[in-house]
């Protein structure tokens, strides 16, 4: 959990050729605009505005980095995503962002995880179910992948149980967690796994990036 807390911000971009190269591990969160994602990003790294939690939904069109790494040293980033499928944005805008999703999503080089926000009480969406059709081939690749049930809290615990054996099954070989930010409910959990991503087995640690002590890019934008 202390390691989720140091998250601090990197850099924004709003395309993809505008992200600097990274050689640590990069996990991406992903999901429809009221997902809760920006909840979720800020309750794990217990930081109220770190990732920028808009009244209106699908405001936010960058992608977001974030630096996770004690003393200073970087040895994981966080990447926010912006959310899709909210109606207020142009059909020109959806169709731009998700393709600018697809190609990092795709062929980030160094992507390690997805972590995908689903709203229970409407589980994987038709946009969702596209995003997994996108990152299976990098998925049974080993690429690690979520999915994360946020606000859990909103539904009795027979239909968490119910919810939770549906998107298991259409997972796509990734896990599947209960969350809830106002219950506190899986955030150790997942940021036990987010460390497990960012920091493999000593069997695998030959192979993994080393840390990189990485500096805040100063850009004209402020994160969204």
């Amino acid at each position: 959990m202390g390691w989720m807390h140091t998250a601090r911000f990197f850099t924004t971009a709003a395309q993809l050729h505008q992200l600097p190269p990274v050689e640590v591990p990069e996990f991406a969160f992903v999901g429809r605009s009221n997902a809760g994602k920006s909840t979720c990003i800020n309750t794990l790294t217990q930081q109220r505005q770190l990732a920028f939690a808009s009244k209106k939904p699908g405001r936010t069109q960058h992608i977001n980095l974030f630096a996770l790494g004690k003393q200073g040293v970087t040895d994981a980033v966080l990447a926010d995503l912006p959310g899709y499928g909210y109606a207020a944005v142009s059909r020109s805008d959806k169709q731009r962002w998700q393709q600018v999703m697809a190609n990092y999503l795709v062929s980030r080089k160094g992507l390690t995880g997805i972590v995908l926000l689903c709203d229970p009480r409407l589980g994987l969406t038709e946009l969702d179910e596209a995003l997994l059709e996108v990152v299976r081939p990098r998925v049974e690749a080993g690429l690690k992948f979520l999915v994360l049930l946020t606000k859990a809290d909103k539904l009795t615990r027979a239909e968490q149980a119910k919810v939770l054996s549906i998107t298991r099954l259409n997972a796509g070989g990734g896990e599947v967690r209960l969350f809830s930010a106002l219950k506190k409910q899986g955030v150790e959990d997942v940021a036990q796994l987010l460390w497990q991503w960012a920091h493999p087995p000593q069997a695998e640690a030959a192979q993994a990036p080393e840390a990189q002590d990485i500096a805040p890019t100063p850009t004209a934008d402020s994160p969204e």
